[in-house]
């Protein structure tokens, strides 16, 4: 039984393989319970073993890998196209069998522990960042049904709780004060685990060399270099620049036909939280440029005058993926001459 290319649909408990042979016949099909899926594949010859790009693929990913598979993550969004007959587990390990067969498939790169690790940290600091928004705006939303309406801004709520508490003529319950002391150290605790989350950001891209090469980019800073290199690696998934940027949402849609190209807006395709990352990165860079010559600045200046400011931040942003992808794949530091001068 010559088994070259294996098909494995991913799950919590109950994982479902099936097994072809050089000309692509099933020879083999399994269903296995989690703690089975390391036994089973480490007495399969090496093999090439196909999984979607999933909860947990990363993982099985390194596990096979050390085995002596060859492990392909496919997106899922390629999978459904091999899809044939009804959805069950079986044809799903089929279709993602005959798609990591595919010499064009995009295949997604496995990540290390330590890519994890930072991209856990970012999970973490975006989640507790998104509480404290949701609860500074409850916060101010609670205040005004007493009459008291406060500015926007998290250090103006920061700075106001405290007069509030201390201020007896305001209208406000001796019950709800108490709540709000509880609101207030709530919005107290957030901020403290952000700040060890930014810190742990800082500690890791201070020791890992990628991200200090990327911060030799205008742009890119603790928190931007080390979500970049956590998503991307080492860059060798991606063939070019423009493939790591359009993978992160930052290129125009294509509706072309007929020989005509149409390009459409912005497709915002991919992770959406480091595309913001690089935004924000891009925003400031397009804000220092005003004030500078360089050949850089003298690209962005002239896009901002002809196309505005919005279509210059994504074009910096645009630029700075591409920068990043470069600096990754050929393990090289930023030059400013040669960014520019491609423009």
């Amino acid at each position: 039984m010559n088994i070259i290319t294996v098909g494995l649909d991913l799950a919590k408990s109950v994982f479902h393989v099936v097994c072809f042979n050089d000309h692509f016949k099933e020879v083999k099909k399994r269903m296995l319970r989690r703690n089975q899926v390391l036994q089973f594949f480490a007495q399969l010859p090496p093999s090439r073993v196909g999984m979607e790009a999933c909860a947990s693929s990363h993982y099985w990913g390194r596990e096979l890998r050390a085995l002596g598979h060859e492990v392909k993550l496919v997106p899922p969004q390629y999978v459904k196209p091999y899809l044939r007959g009804n959805k069950n587990d079986y044809n799903d390990a089929r279709a993602i069998a005959e798609a990591a067969t595919r010499p064009s498939m995009p295949f997604v790169a496995i990540k290390t522990v330590a890519e994890q690790d930072m991209q856990a940290i970012h999970r973490m600091r975006a989640q507790c960042i998104r509480d404290r928004t949701a609860l500074s705006n409850s916060t101010r939303g609670l205040l005004g049904e007493f009459g008291i309406v406060l500015p926007k801004g998290l250090t103006t709520l920061r700075k106001s709780i405290p007069g509030l508490l201390e201020d007896a003529e305001n209208g406000l319950s001796d019950r709800f004060r108490n709540l709000l002391v509880r609101r207030y150290e709530q919005l107290v605790e957030l901020d403290e685990h952000i700040a060890f989350y930014t810190n742990e950001l800082v500690v890791l891209s201070q020791q890992d060399d990628a991200c200090q090469r990327l911060q030799t980019v205008p742009g890119f800073g603790p928190i931007v270099s080390s979500a970049f290199r956590s998503a991307i690696g080492d860059g060798r998934a991606y063939g070019h620049g423009r493939a790591a940027s359009a993978s992160l949402g930052l290129v125009p849609r294509q509706h072309s036909s007929g020989g005509k190209d149409n390009l459409l807006g912005i497709s915002k395709r991919g992770d959406r939280y480091l595309r913001s990352l690089l935004v924000h990165g891009a925003r400031a860079v397009v804000v220092q440029a005003a004030r500078k010559d360089d050949p850089l600045s003298r690209w962005i200046n002239r896009i901002r005058k002809e196309r505005g400011w919005n279509k210059a931040v994504v074009a910096m942003a645009n630029k700075l993926a591409r920068i990043g992808w470069a600096i990754l794949r050929y393990n090289t530091i930023y030059q400013p001459v040669s960014a520019a001068s491609r423009h």
